[in-house]
């Protein structure tokens, strides 16, 4: 089976451009982007979707909520996906019980098929160590922006901004953090236009991560614009397919 694998790390004492995070003219430029694109998140904030379709969870970035990836769920309801909520409201960081109420949503959903975490930017971070403690009821972890890779000090233009907001250090979250690949099929998806992550730290190293897939794209868009949108759900039908075999896996997402 052929993976598109990550990159290793550059060499000693080189700084690879895809290591460096974007600069602050980037965010606030990303966060302009995002304001006249609210409204897209009017409506029911319920499940999407057939009721039998596959489950997935979506897990939204820092500061972002259920009704910023409304458009995002949408396209995999499109799909032919039961797309869920978080349900936890706005995304403020890390807190001591936020793997324990996730957890609570996989226990809520679970009909005995295992269901896909697919986070956004800080979300992939908590899917992925979500799946570490349910890894019999997740059927792959899917990141879309996320810094999982890295420094965290460092591989992100919004450091200071978590850790204001959050009020922990961003390198000592309220519960234990690792860094190698969780026990389910990963999929990394990344931009290198992405205007808050370094490329590379989104995109992991080949230990970190089965699959990487760069996508045209800066970091709103991964939730809020269709042509993305739409890429993203057929990247994760292709990993599917291709992880569990063929036409098995196709014929799990209809």
């Amino acid at each position: 089976m052929k993976w598109d694998k990550a990159l290793e790390p550059a060499s000693a004492g080189e700084v690879h451009p895809d290591d460096i995070p974007p600069s602050g003219w980037s965010r606030a430029r990303e966060v302009a982007w995002h304001v006249p694109r609210l409204l897209s998140g009017l409506g029911p904030l319920g499940p999407r979707g057939p009721e039998d379709g596959p489950p997935v969870i979506v897990l939204p970035g820092f500061l972002a909520g259920d009704r910023t990836t409304m458009e995002l769920r949408r396209a995999l309801a499109r799909g032919g996906w039961r797309a869920h909520p978080w349900d936890l409201g706005t995304n403020y960081g890390a807190k001591p019980d936020t793997l324990e109420r996730l957890g609570g949503r996989i226990e809520e959903i679970y009909d005995g098929r295992p269901i896909v975490l697919l986070g956004w930017s800080l979300g992939g971070l908590f899917a992925r160590e979500l799946a570490r403690s349910h890894p019999g009821r997740v059927r792959a972890v899917v990141t879309l922006g996320s810094p999982f890779s890295g420094d965290l000090k460092t591989n992100t233009n919004m450091c200071a901004m978590y850790e204001w907001v959050a009020g922990h250090d961003v390198n000592q979250p309220p519960f234990p953090r690792l860094a190698d690949k969780p026990p389910v099929p990963t999929l990394a998806l990344w931009s290198r236009r992405d205007g808050i992550v370094a490329p590379r730290a989104a995109r992991g190293l080949a230990h970190e991560v089965d699959k990487a897939v760069e996508i045209d794209t800066h970091h709103m868009g991964f939730a809020l614009w269709r042509p993305a949108l739409s890429r993203i759900v057929a990247e994760i039908r292709a990993f599917l397919a291709q992880i569990e075999g063929g036409t098995r896996g196709t014929a799990a997402l209809h």
